[in-house]
């Protein structure tokens, strides 16, 4: 025989009923049946709704009761046979007048009992069980069988204990001599041996479900809801999740009391000692096999489930005068027991000095006033602190029976938490290592158990949320790389890359599930309005494991924001220059910060596009070497305009080309002015180690006063048609020595310069063509022939690519 419960989510209407009675059928087919049901979704709430309200003298208090009656009418008509209807509308009607009267009670003598509340609360199963047994009897062989004959409880109306000797013998001699196929029985509801009625508690229909399931010594109980199973994490929160398919009775208990709603800890322990398997079933998925839970498993990894508690407050006792003194903490969980407050976590330094624990934030301000009157002398003495309550946390915990045998568990928690900047206030770890426990802050409880996932279920995907601002050219083009790149990543580098946030100037688009990639132009385009602050807090909010800034823009008041990302472990990676080459004393700080908090800040793109200059400079650095002397060509846009420009076509011309082909700044003057190579000069002094700031670096402009004066791009490209004999003039100069024009920069001895230069052809810059950059390191290591780099430093695409470079190289940290 096999017992079926069924919750009230599987029973919330008449098209899950449906499903629940056509279940029931099948199951039927080989099997005596013991069926136990939930009221339906939510009645068991409004009917204690209904009562409150009524011990309060409020007026509405049968607004409740009349929904609750409402659903259950329309569930008879709809699904109760016609020639049975009669009867049940009766049976039904009557149980309405018993409930109607007690919540008439209620509200005239402004009062509710322990014993009237339980009684009110278990009309929910009485009226349920007994419409469906009258729905499935139209083609199954059913009997309806009220639960409060069966199981004896005592007088502790609203949690009764179960009078285990007594309600086993009734329920076996009931089931000895039932032939019924199906025996249908509210689940919840019980009876003293005064007759008097009870209810089992929170989670008491799965309760009912293990007694009779115990009582009977049943095959197997079967426990229907609205999820396939006990999953290794919840995944309305990680999406990721998945059904666990065996589970042991204690790991199943763990997971259980740390939040897995699926299944309530005291249902298992009936059936736990006859060994009796537990199944955890979908009504709505039933082809899917769901969890098993039984004595032993079979081998799989250590940690089966991850699961977590809101609203959870921690207390802390602490103070000089607990050390070494007996029986502090006998009176600080006594007085805590006194007031009924349970203790979910425990935790105490091995100095005696301070005890943590963990508690529903509903207890919070009674513990802490009964714990600061129980320990008042003390602090009146300041032997003790008064009690420290820290509110607003959530404990997560790592639960499976093989973690003692699995050495760095513990260890990948903390370090895998840490890295994502989830701060851990408290921690506890059970001798027998089935269960690692840590209090965080609640708003972290998302990422965190999202992190912890991924790190012990997900087979080893790292997965990067980027937030990126600024889509024009370059942006354009990056997204489109990872668009294309997305499957490659993921099945080769093991990196599951996905745009959250995307902005411009005017808009900006969020999706948590990511934003396609496909249609993120149409999405941005009805987007809500941009602005820097709201994009950031909008980061802030979602707190995504792994989350990345992106900056693709020139943008000054975008690089003044790093440093809240940075402090908010939200990495950042950018083809900016404007930070990197700011004060130096803001250089140092974002450095600092991304330091202190662990946070990547990456900017390869500063300098040289897609090439690794950057990278390779912290590489010689790191390991030991010393930059004396750098020469470099860093402007693909100068050295393209300077490679095209000659007598037979103007500068203008070269230029706006330069520009259209995506070469130069929005604004062309940030690259002719030379401020765009001063930067990235300034920025490879920095990252060699010398301390300069950009008005250290001399600039040989060879632009006319105006044209720099210029505030408009129409006006300076006005003054380079003005100037074109200036421009003719410094490329005959050049020509005349048999010399190309190079925009060189150059740092020798602490000293820094960018200009034109006359490069001969036995120069390395000479036969540099296009776009492209090249850079000289003269180092301890490298003193006459110089470690150079070379290749395309300007364009979208390489640039994009660099971008995309440096969150690879994050995904890999």
């Amino acid at each position: 025989m096999n017992v079926l419960k069924f919750g009230g989510s599987s029973v919330a209407n008449p098209q899950n009923i449906e499903k629940v009675v056509q279940i029931i059928a099948n199951a039927s087919a080989n099997n005596q049946l013991i069926v136990v049901v939930s009221a339906f979704g939510k009645t068991t709430n409004k009917l204690i709704a209904s009562a409150e309200q009524a011990a309060q003298n409020s007026a509405n208090y049968l607004e409740n009761f009349k929904e609750v009656e409402l659903v259950h009418f329309e569930v008879i008509h709809e699904l109760v046979p016609k020639n049975q209807q009669e009867e049940v509308k009766n049976h039904i009607n009557s149980l309405f007048k018993q409930l109607k009267t007690l919540l008439e009670g209620c509200f005239l003598l402004n009062e509710i009992t322990p014993k009237t509340l339980a009684t009110i609360s278990g009309f929910g199963e009485l009226l349920s069980s007994y419409i469906i047994a009258n729905i499935a009897s139209k083609e199954l062989d059913v009997v309806y069988k009220d639960s409060r004959e069966l199981i004896s409880t005592s007088n502790d109306f609203d949690k009764a204990q179960v009078d285990f000797q007594l309600t086993n013998a009734n329920c076996q001699e009931f089931f000895a001599t039932n032939k019924h196929q199906i025996t249908l029985l509210p689940g919840f509801i019980a009876k003293t041996k005064e007759g008097k009625s009870t209810t089992l508690g929170r989670g008491g229909s799965d309760y009912s479900a293990a007694i009779y399931a115990a009582a009977i010594n049943a095959e197997e109980l079967q426990i229907w809801t609205d999820v396939s199973g006990m999953y290794t994490a919840n995944p309305h929160l990680v999406k990721q999740a998945f059904p666990i398919p065996h589970i042991s009775y204690q790991e199943a208990m763990e997971l259980s009391h740390f939040g897995a709603k699926v299944i309530y800890p005291p249902t298992i322990q009936p059936v736990l000692e006859k060994e009796i398997p537990i199944r955890i079933k979908n009504t709505f998925a039933p082809e899917n096999s769901g969890t098993l839970i039984s004595k032993i498993t079979e081998n799989g990894k250590p940690v089966k489930g991850i699961s977590h508690i809101e609203n959870i407050t921690l207390l802390t006792l602490e103070g000089s005068g607990m050390v070494g003194v007996s029986g502090i903490s006998k009176r600080l969980f006594e007085t805590l027991s006194l007031h009924n407050i349970n203790v979910v976590l425990i935790t105490q330094a091995s100095s005696e000095h301070s005890i943590c624990v963990g508690i529903y934030d509903e207890d919070a301000e009674k513990a802490a006033l009964k714990i600061n009157e129980a320990f008042a002398v003390e602090i009146e003495r300041h032997k003790i602190d008064p009690i420290i309550v820290e509110q607003g946390l959530a404990i997560i915990a790592l639960i499976g029976d093989k973690m003692r045998n699995h050495q760095g568990l513990s260890g990948q928690m903390f370090s895998s938490l840490g890295k994502n900047n989830v701060n851990i206030r408290a921690i506890a770890q059970g001798a027998s290592e089935k269960n690692i426990s840590a209090v965080i802050n609640s708003s972290d409880a998302k990422k965190a158990l999202n992190t912890l996932h991924e790190q012990f279920f997900e087979e080893k995907v790292k997965q990067l949320n980027l937030f990126v601002t600024g889509v024009g050219n370059v942006g354009e083009r990056f997204l489109a790389q990872i668009h294309q790149q997305k499957k490659y990543l993921k099945e080769q580098l093991k990196l599951n890359v996905r745009v959250v946030g995307v902005s411009n100037s005017k808009k900006m688009v969020f999706d948590e599930s990511g934003i396609s990639l496909k249609s993120w132009k149409e999405q941005l385009q009805n987007g809500e309005a941009s602005s820097l602050d709201l994009f950031f807090q909008r980061i802030k909010a979602l707190n995504l494991r792994n989350s990345v800034f992106i900056d693709n823009t020139a943008n000054q008041q975008v690089s003044e924001v790093y440093e809240r990302y940075l402090a908010n472990n939200i990495g950042v990676v950018t083809c900016n220059k404007i930070a990197c080459a700011s004060e130096l004393n803001n250089y140092k700080k974002l450095k600092h910060i991304s330091h202190k908090y662990n946070t990547p800040f990456l900017f390869e793109t500063n300098v040289g596009a897609g090439l690794p200059i950057i990278d390779t400079l912290k590489n010689l650095i790191a390991s030991g070497d010393r930059v004396h002397k750098i020469q470099a060509v860093l402007s693909g846009s100068l050295n393209f305009v300077f490679n095209n420009f000659n007598e037979n076509i103007s500068f203008h011309d070269v230029v706006q080309q330069a520009q259209e082909q995506g070469y130069t700044e929005p604004d062309p003057k940030i690259d002719l002015s030379g401020v765009d190579v001063a930067r990235k000069i300034l920025i490879l002094a920095r990252e060699s180690g010398y301390e300069l700031e950009l008005s250290d670096i001399e600039n040989n402009a060879f632009l006319p006063e105006k044209s720099i004066k210029t505030t408009n791009n129409e006006d300076f490209y006005t003054s380079l048609i003005e100037f074109e004999s200036h421009f003719q003039q410094i490329y005959k100069e050049a020509s005349n020595k048999n010399c190309r024009l190079k925009y060189v920069a150059e740092f020798n001895d602490g000293k820094a310069s960018v200009g034109l230069q006359h490069i001969p052809f036995d120069h390395p810059f000479h036969n540099l063509e296009g776009s492209d950059n090249i850079v000289l390191f003269f180092t301890d290591r490298y003193p006459v022939n110089p470690l150079q780099i070379k290749g395309a430093g300007a364009g979208a695409e390489v640039t994009a690519s660099g971008i995309f470079a440096d969150v690879i190289r994050i995904g890999n940290q």
